[in-house]
């Protein structure tokens, strides 16, 4: 397999982070992050579109292979889940169209989970992580970008595994006929 990038995203409507890494021989690598501000739009179709020119100019600048979002969460407040819908939604028809076929969604317990073994860790300490993982000098005031790059570092986690074919099953049987010569 050649070069991955992965672009992560962590859709908000009022702030919308974005990371990307590459993948070199099995290595994840730190590309770019940043964060879209969009709280002084006021206009929630505006932001949409938005969102959508964006994350279609990250995917088309780094030549995205694959995404990963961070879905909407269970919340209190169905509105909130719904505007992260459309938000999450806006961004994946922008991959899409710059042509990732391969787009998937991490809650962000499993995204904590992956990054720092703890699915119910803060912000700082997934950032702290990141910045170990890659090498990379974090702001505190990024934490949308932070985020962002874990769930890209997820996506690489979850696809890199060995137990990745296996994933939805917890079947031993099905590791074990996927990879006979990993079983002595």
């Amino acid at each position: 397999m050649g070069k991955r990038t992965i672009i992560g995203i962590d859709p908000g409507t009022n702030l919308l982070g974005f990371g990307v890494i590459d993948v070199f021989d099995g290595k994840p690598v730190f590309v770019d992050m940043g964060v879209l501000d969009i709280r002084k739009e006021k206009d929630a179709y505006s932001k949409l579109r938005q969102i959508y020119e964006t994350v279609s100019e990250v995917c088309k600048t780094y030549h995205g292979t694959e995404m990963a979002l961070e879905s909407p969460f269970y919340g209190k407040n169905a509105q909130v889940v719904l505007k992260l819908g459309r938000a999450q939604g806006a961004a994946m028809i922008a991959a899409m169209e710059q042509g990732i076929t391969v787009v998937h969604e991490y809650a962000p317990r499993e995204a904590k989970q992956a990054i720092t073994g703890n699915g119910a860790a803060s912000k700082e300490q997934v950032a702290r992580m990141i910045r170990e993982t890659l090498g990379v000098d974090l702001e505190a005031e990024r934490l949308d970008a932070t985020d962002a790059l874990a769930i890209a570092l997820c996506h690489f986690y979850a696809t890199s595994s060995p137990l990745a074919a296996v994933r939805s099953s917890s079947s031993w049987e099905k590791f074990i006929q996927a990879n006979p010569d990993r079983v002595k």
